[in-house]
């Protein structure tokens, strides 16, 4: 078959989720569903496909979706926990005393606390546990949903200690590591360290502006007044917020590696943001603090099933640190369970406590070959992020004196939420599956992201490194995880570097930070993220918003790539640092224009 036609044919799951769920404004449970029959009917009569293979693959997402409904589920126990404790409250007061101004908290709980989950657990945490949050303060839920995907982007390359890098890229290229390492003349840990250098110098540029977005998207789309105004009016605090993040960021990496990067990033953002909110830095005079509407005039669809705020009935008489300290539990951990703490226990002496706590930590449920395919579904109850949110819940049970009846409520509406949540994700994730596992088809044919990514790499020739980025985003797209968009292109994206006769480090590092940007409109994590604030039906209209900063994002970084990995033969001045400045002088234009015509 042709290799246009293909690639088109491999796109058309892609295109239904477009235009049904983001166009046509369908609830994900409706518009899944359509993806997913699809995708079948491709992989069986056109990649010609076993029966058994898409069973595998759908199973396998079955199984995937369960560990994503345990993870809601947990993060929506929490929630509700803290507002029948009285905590959510108190948490809310302390962030007023702050700052009222929802501008500054946003950007606070969003991109500094957020980016610290990230690094630290990954794979959708932060949505799970920032979203509920902003609700808990009094954000609108689809705004609170919004907010929390837009910054899933600058700090998702190295969430999880580094797996992006560390287990995406690395698994990745590993079928070409001796060449590369001939090539490069590093061992394999320095050339990993490498790219993730790279992949931080790009985040840091680009993320420059990601919470200037996250304000002015609320303001415009969730203000009173509709005005992306008064979301420039905050304009230094904004960038003060990211580059107190982004350059500890970017320094982590190049001098201690991929592992720490947001985490510590993020905590020294967070040492730096937070006094100076307090004192004032750099924030609007208090009369022109900016809020929400009266929740009254809100349109009905920014809000979910779960409406925090209301006063539990509990007479709460807890202080900011016994209210906080629940979401501190699940911080410490959540980096608990995932860093290599053996020489700490063993200069302890308590080696054999360790090696019995990785052991129960690391217990899993496995198939490792399903049906003879080689597919595989797997399950560690006990690391899932979701195990943790239920362990700080009863946690929170005893330190806050919570009556019975009130966390038994809490269960039951949690409960409830997570089951309105299951119809959507039981068919977005066996569709992923399926679409990534559609090689080794009786047709011949590479599997359907790498076929759709090879037609666009023919199409745009030199100038390709513009869309590598959209191709990791695109991979995350689907795949719901930065980890798993490099594993797949990492590999194509280094050969397609070698091919147009470019540095193709640089070109997987690209691959790297779209497959973080990617994150932004993933459709099962805005699914996720939308059922932890019972805001089911209404994920394309999450979509529409967080496409502008996806688009910003790819394209602001594929130009400076192309800037940089060209410049050595077509000079720096080349069809990348035009776009880059272009975009650039759009930005600081827009900023000008909008706060000179403030009043």
């Amino acid at each position: 078959m042709n290799e246009g036609l293909l690639a088109v044919l491999a796109f058309l799951p892609i295109a239904v989720v477009g235009v049904f769920l983001v166009g046509l404004r369908w609830p994900a449970s409706r518009a899944m569903p359509l993806s997913y029959i699809t995708v079948i009917l491709l992989a069986i009569f056109v990649w010609d496909v076993s029966y058994l293979q898409v069973s595998a693959a759908t199973i396998k997402g079955l199984v995937i979706a369960l560990s994503l409904l345990y993870i809601i589920f947990g993060a929506i126990l929490l929630l509700n926990t803290l507002q029948e404790s009285g905590a959510i409250q108190i948490i809310r007061k302390g962030f007023t005393d702050i700052t009222p101004d929802r501008r500054i908290q946003v950007i606070i709980i969003a991109w500094l606390f957020g980016s610290f989950i990230e690094g630290s657990a990954g794979f959708g945490t932060p949505a799970a546990v920032a979203v509920p949050l902003l609700v808990g303060l009094g954000f609108p839920g689809m705004a609170a949903v919004t907010a929390g995907m837009i910054i899933q982007s600058t700090p998702v390359s190295f969430g999880a200690v580094g797996t992006p890098i560390l287990v995406g890229v690395n698994q990745g290229l590993s079928s070409n590591q001796a060449a590369i390492q001939a090539a490069t003349g590093l061992e394999w840990d320095a050339f990993l360290s490498m790219v993730g250098a790279k992949v931080a110098l790009i985040h840091a540029v680009s993320g420059t502006f990601i919470p200037l977005f996250v304000v002015c998207i609320m303001t415009r789309f969730f203000g009173k007044n509709r005005s992306i105004r008064e979301g420039m009016a905050v304009w230094k605090f904004a960038l003060f917020a990211s580059v107190s993040m982004t350059i500890p960021y970017y320094l982590t990496a190049r001098f201690l590696g991929p592992e720490f990067p947001s985490m510590f990033g993020a905590l020294i953002g967070l040492a730096i943001v937070v006094p100076a909110a307090r004192k004032g830095f750099l924030l609007p005079p208090p009369e022109e603090s900016w809020d929400f509407d009266s929740r009254d005039n809100w349109d009905p669809e920014w809000t979910g099933t779960i409406q925090v705020g209301e006063d539990s009935g509990m007479v709460s008489n807890l202080g900011i640190k016994k209210a906080w300290a629940p979401y501190l539990l699940v911080a410490f951990l959540l980096v608990v369970t995932r860093l290599d703490l053996t020489s700490i226990f063993l200069g302890m002496g308590l080696e054999n406590v360790y090696e019995t706590f990785l052991k129960v930590l690391k217990w899993q449920v496995s198939v490792d070959d399903l049906f003879s395919t080689g597919i595989g579904a797997s399950i560690q109850p006990i690391k899932l992020p979701g195990t943790i949110f239920i362990i700080v819940t009863l946690a929170a049970f005893f330190v806050h004196g919570m009556k019975w009846s009130n966390y038994r409520r809490a269960w039951s509406r949690s409960g409830v939420t997570v089951v309105r949540a299951s119809v959507a994700l039981v068919f977005t994730v066996p569709m992923v599956q399926v679409f990534i596992n559609s090689n080794g088809g009786g047709a011949g044919y590479d599997k359907m992201p790498i076929v759709l990514a090879e037609g666009v790499s023919g199409l745009a020739g030199g100038v390709y490194p513009l869309f590598a980025p959209f191709i990791g985003g695109f991979g995350a797209f689907v795949a719901g995880s930065n980890t798993i968009s490099n594993m797949m292109f990492s590999l194509f994206q280094y050969e397609v570097g070698s091919r147009i006769g470019v540095d193709s480090s640089w070109m997987v590092a690209l691959q790297a930070v779209g497959g973080a940007a990617g994150n932004v409109i993933c459709v099962h994590n805005v699914v996720a993220a939308s059922a932890v604030v019972g805001l089911m039906g209404r994920e394309g209209e999450v979509i529409r918003k967080t496409l502008i900063p996806f688009c910003y994002y790819a394209l602001f970084s594929g130009s400076l790539g192309y800037a940089i990995v060209w410049s050595s033969q077509k000079g720096f001045l080349n069809l990348g640092s035009f776009i880059f400045s272009l975009i650039l002088s759009g930005i600081v234009l827009t900023i000008y224009r909008n706060v000179r015509t403030s009043p």
